[in-house]
């Protein structure tokens, strides 16, 4: 699905991410950790094709398409959606009109999948303008649901959610990434980042990642090395990966 070779990024003239490798194959869940500041929002936006985050060296190849240099709508045509970290408030851009915008479904089907996260009270509202955070994480996980795509990047879908919403985030999430098929038969792809692991409670990833100062430091079980982070650091991983 998803192959990425020697990748180094710059920001504003810095460069924020250095040699990163990385394969997610067809139907695979990831997971990437990492402290603060680490790179691992820069990592998706680059993937998005997000202006800003300059691709120096190396390379992204989505399902044997080169689109290191690929404009971001062309990117979503191919069939990547992303979930924000903090999307914007849209003023005077109701939610209904956005999810129309970027689908064939009508009017009643939009509400019935709106239903499923508790929000098609919202389709009429300005898109995020004065959401709670879970409101928000549930307008992003509905906007996924319409888009379909078949690789999804959550950036920290736990972020703001309470427990309750989390098992509603969780179980559409799960949908989304077709837990419920054979991993053979599955169709959907996803790199998550997760700061809290609150998400593996609600699906199984096949790969874990940990990311710090840029780069890739560690790969392995997703749950093992949470647990890891958990009892001992991220400075584990660096006492790790010298040894």
């Amino acid at each position: 699905m998803l192959d990425i070779s020697d990748l180094h990024v710059e920001v504003d003239g810095t460069e924020k991410l250095h040699d990163i490798n990385l394969h997610i194959g067809q139907g695979e869940t990831h997971i990437l950790m990492g402290p603060n500041g680490s790179g691992k929002s820069t990592l998706l936006k680059a993937i998005m094709g997000f202006g800003g985050y300059t691709i120096t060296s190396g390379s992204i190849v989505f399902r044997g398409t080169d689109i290191t240099r690929m404009p971001i709508h062309e990117r979503a045509h191919l069939g990547i959606g992303m979930m924000f970290q903090h999307p914007p408030a849209i003023s005077g851009l109701k939610l209904g009109k956005l999810l129309t915008a970027t689908s064939h479904l009508g009017n009643d089907a939009l509400e019935a999948l709106a239903q499923t996260v508790n929000m098609d009270h919202f389709l009429a509202r300005d898109t995020n303008v004065g959401f709670s955070g879970g409101e928000i994480k549930r307008s992003e996980v509905l906007q996924l649901k319409v888009q379909q795509p078949d690789f999804l990047m959550l950036d920290e879908p736990e972020s703001g959610v309470d427990l309750e919403n989390m098992a509603l985030m969780g179980k559409e999430i799960a949908n989304l990434l077709e837990k419920d098929i054979h991993i053979v038969n599955r169709r959907k792809s996803g790199l998550i980042i997760t700061h809290t692991g609150y998400i593996l409670d609600y699906l199984e990833a096949d790969q874990g990642h940990v990311l710090i100062d840029g780069r890739i430091r560690c790969h392995g079980n997703p749950r093992e090395i949470l647990r890891v982070v958990k009892e001992k650091g991220y400075g584990e991983c660096l006492r790790c990966k010298q040894m």
